[in-house]
């Protein structure tokens, strides 16, 4: 039977304020990519995403980003590799301590936003990352775009390399994301997310933005939690992956 992985950016708020409904997409997705403060999140919302998501056994996940709260960690920064591998650490070290809290622990790292994007063509950027991740368990598997100059230096390393896939996002021709800023980067009829989720899981291949079929095969999908009706859309996918015959598990 084909399997899939369910991911969802989790954890994404600060102090008072939340962006995304943490409690109740963990009871949809298999994996959590916890926000490790940098990009959102803070000691005690990372706490309490940990302890839910063990709770209801979803695989925990360190979201590093680009040290940028102001800009949700979607602007472009350049940081000194040095600097980048000890943050990327850093964020997965503080993770750790409340998924061991939890009974859990930390089962992948994730970048985030316009790290995630660099990342894909950077060798400079994704080798500091891939040093953060040694620096702080070299055991750790590393989620991101087929292709991807990360996920071939973190194979190289020695670290399993997951691919990952984006129902709701544009692709381009060659199998990258789609820049936010453009029109049409972010697809957003419901009913066209579901299809692509199921066409993705069953035949690794995605409608890029020309119109173009391109292969994307991945072991995890994404489903953003910060998108208006994101439970409701989770749900809807889960539900219809499971009715195609899909097994929904995380992979780590």
């Amino acid at each position: 039977m084909t399997s899939i992985d369910l991911n969802a950016d989790l954890g994404e708020g600060f102090g008072r304020w939340r962006l995304t409904d943490d409690e109740r997409l963990l009871s949809v997705v298999t994996s959590a990519n916890v926000a490790c403060g940098f990009h959102a999140g803070d000691a005690a919302t990372m706490r309490r995403v940990c302890e839910l998501a063990a709770e209801r056994g979803v695989t925990i996940g360190a979201q590093v980003s680009y040290r940028d709260l102001a800009g949700f960690g979607r602007r472009a920064m350049d940081v000194p590799s040095a600097e980048l591998a000890a943050e990327v650490a850093y964020q997965i070290g503080a993770l750790e301590v409340f998924a061991r809290a939890a009974g859990a622990r930390v089962a992948y790292v994730k970048p985030h936003g316009a790290l995630y994007n660099r990342v894909v063509h950077d060798e400079e950027q994704a080798t500091a990352v891939v040093d953060g991740v040694l620096l702080a368990d070299a055991t750790l598997p590393v989620l991101g775009l087929p292709g991807s100059r990360l996920l071939e230096l973190a194979g190289k390393a020695g670290l399993p390399a997951v691919t990952e896939a984006f129902a709701d996002r544009a692709y381009t021709d060659e199998g990258t994301l789609v820049p936010r800023r453009q029109e049409g980067a972010v697809v957003t009829d419901p009913e066209v997310v579901v299809e692509r989720s199921v066409d993705l899981a069953r035949s690794g291949t995605v409608t890029a933005r020309s119109g173009a079929r391109i292969e994307m095969r991945a072991r995890s999908l994404c489903l953003h939690g910060d998108t208006p009706g994101a439970v409701d859309l989770a749900r809807r996918v889960r539900e219809r992956l499971e009715a195609s015959g899909v097994r929904v598990e995380a992979f780590a």
